[in-house]
This record gives C-alpha cells, structure tokens and sequence, in this order.
C-alpha cells in the first residue's frame, strides 16, 4: 500500500541492506514512521553551506570548502554561528520505488541547531530520491547556543515513502470529521492543517521563551541538566501580542491541540511567506499517535521555533504561523508515539527542549 513506511518496514528495509550502517542499531532509533540518523566521527569545518550537486560528491565539495577537520571521538564543540558537515553512520540503497525526506528532530529544532542532511549529486536538503545509494552527511550549523557533540547522537531522522502519501484538504477533512484532529473550533484546511501561535495562556502571562546573545556551551548527552534561566529570556504578555526582535530566537506554542491518527504521520510546513517578517523553524517529523488520545495524548500542542528577519514585528494570538501536512501509513506502526516508546513530547504545552530542567 503506498504510504510513509512504518517501523516494522523501516526494519525490513534494514534487514534487506537498504539502510546500511557503520555500528550496530539502538534501542529507540527505529520511530514508529521515522529512523534517527547518527553522527559519526569524521567532520569538517567549512566556509559556506553548499550542496554536492549533479554529478558531484559531498567529498569532492569538501575539497573546496574545508577549512579543518575535526574527529568528534572525545568530543568537539560545534561553535555558533560556524558551518560543519558531519559524516553519519547510516548510508543508504534505496529501492526504485523508495524515496526519502530527512528533518531536524524536535529536542534539535529547539536548541536553534540548523541541521540539514546532504547527499551525493543531491540538488536539495533533506531529500532523497528513490533508488538513491550513497553516503549521508548532516550539515550542521548552530544558531543560538555552542554545543558539544560525539558520535552516535542522533540530531536528524528520516522518513521512507512509497508513492504519493500527502493529503489532500478534501480527505483531510473527512479525516477530522471521523477523528477530530484539533481540539476545538472549525480547522483551517488550506494545503494541510493551518495553525496559530497561543498568546493568551489559561493562567498566567508566560507566552514563551527568547534565546539568549551569550550563553555557555550545551552538551547534548546532558539530559534535565542545564537552568533554564542560564539560556533562555522568559517571553511574558498581558495583551496577546509580542513583537519580534530582528534575528532573535523564540520558542512558543500553538493555540491548538493537535492529533495524529495512528494511520497517519505529519510534517510542520510553513504556512506562507507572505504572512509576516519571522520564519517558523518547522523542525521535526509528527509520528503516528502523537496527540492521540488512546497513546496518552488527548490532543498535544505544537512547539514552534521562530525566528524573526529583517524589521520588528508583532505577533498576535490566534494568528496563523504555519500548517501540517498530513500523510497517509504504508501501515499502522506495530507502536504508536506515546504508546509504549520513550516520548518526550507527548501531552506537551510549551516546553524548552528536554536537555533543560523542567
């Protein structure tokens, strides 16, 4: 059936040595739609970020883009505002009829790490073509905070597709009409699932969170470690509005609760550039059960990274920041996202990433 693969197909993908990979597999990194990429030792510090290409590999950019290397092995720091390609752990030999998309995961769209994965003759980020063999490299470039980095951390997934998965707003509002895919009021279908930024909070006036200039640096094998108040400005409103500084960084959350069926997974897309001066960072891939009430969910809000452009702007309650596209499963995950796996974000609200104490 086409569709986005689910995990058990994920793992037949692997036994089959369509996905290859320089160590053994561990426990969580197969998803229910989705695989976690690893870093592996090699990197390299390069002036500008750049894709292979047609007919190029992303070593023989290298050769004209390096500046050093580094050997991640004991540890290196990723320094803000600098460029790194990584070389990953798995490698790929897609079948004909496969294809791929790669994404930030959530925990690494909040620390403000651009992360996006490259491939050989590849002519976009995170997309793979079907039938692709060759080596995956992560780029790699932090925007907020410095961080520390070895191999085997895993700041990227990919996803599998076997033909056409994507939603169209015809089915995807009959879907909401058998299952209620927000947690009130009428859904804003318009090429996916519209949503807003939540600027009037039930109780209180904490709204979000505003990276800070100059922090320390973040190791990111340090889970519930570091205050938040060390990295992070609150973001408070009486109002429902907030204006956005030009080139800062703010975490915030959605107004709805959202669902995913356990037949379907979601991506966070922007809405439209024309919206407004700030870019909702998007990170991440939504699987199958997340929100969904019977895997513990009961609706869950979407955390969103943003980043403002060139002029102040004022952002207000309800305003739409972006969508969800919704796709349809190859087949029902044999586990669901909250539902017998570690999920970090299931039933959130607004949450800093799960490297900061609660």
């Amino acid at each position: 059936m086409p569709g986005v693969l689910a995990s058990q197909q994920i793992k037949a993908l692997i036994d089959d040595k369509a996905i290859l990979a320089q160590a053994d597999y561990v426990d969580g990194q197969v998803q229910p739609a989705s695989l976690d990429l690893r870093l592996g030792a090699r990197a390299w510090r390069v002036r500008a970020s750049f894709l292979a290409g047609a007919g190029r590999s992303v070593a023989q950019r290298l050769e004209e883009f390096e500046m050093h290397r580094l050997d991640l092995t004991p540890g290196a720091v990723l320094e803000k505002g600098c460029v790194y390609v990584v070389e990953l752990q798995e490698s790929l030999a897609l079948p004909d009829h496969v294809q791929a998309v790669a994404n930030a995961k959530s925990s690494t769209g909040r620390l403000d790490l651009l992360t996006r994965a490259i491939t050989d003759g590849g002519e976009e980020f995170d997309r793979f073509p079907a039938g692709y063999k060759g080596p995956l490299y992560a780029e790699i470039c932090p925007r907020s905070f410095s961080v520390l980095v070895r191999p085997g951390m895993r700041l990227n997934q990919i996803r599998f597709r076997d033909g056409h998965a994507a939603l169209g707003d015809t089915a995807l509002r009959a879907l909401h009409d058998e299952i209620p895919l927000v947690d009130s009021g009428e859904p804003v279908i318009d090429e996916g699932l519209g949503f807003s930024v939540d600027l009037r909070p039930a109780s209180g006036d904490l709204v979000g969170y505003r990276a800070k200039p100059h922090t320390g640096i973040i190791d990111l094998d340090k889970l519930n470690h570091y205050a938040p108040e060390d990295y992070w400005e609150e973001v408070r409103s009486k109002t429902g509005q907030i204006v956005l500084d030009p080139g800062a960084f703010y975490i915030l959350v959605s107004n709805e609760a959202v669902c995913i069926p356990p037949g379907y997974a979601a991506e966070m897309a922007p809405y439209l550039a024309m919206v407004g001066e700030f870019r909702v960072h998007y990170a991440g891939f939504f699987d199958p059960g997340f929100g969904y009430a019977k895997a513990g969910g009961a609706g869950s809000r979407g955390v969103l990274e943003v980043r403002c452009h060139e002029s102040p702007f004022v952002l207000e309650h309800g305003q739409i920041v972006g969508r969800l596209v919704y796709e349809k499963m190859s087949e029902t995950p044999d586990e669901l996202y909250g539902s017998g796996i570690a999920s970090n974000y299931q039933g959130q609200g607004l949450k800093l990433s799960k490297h900061f104490k609660a």
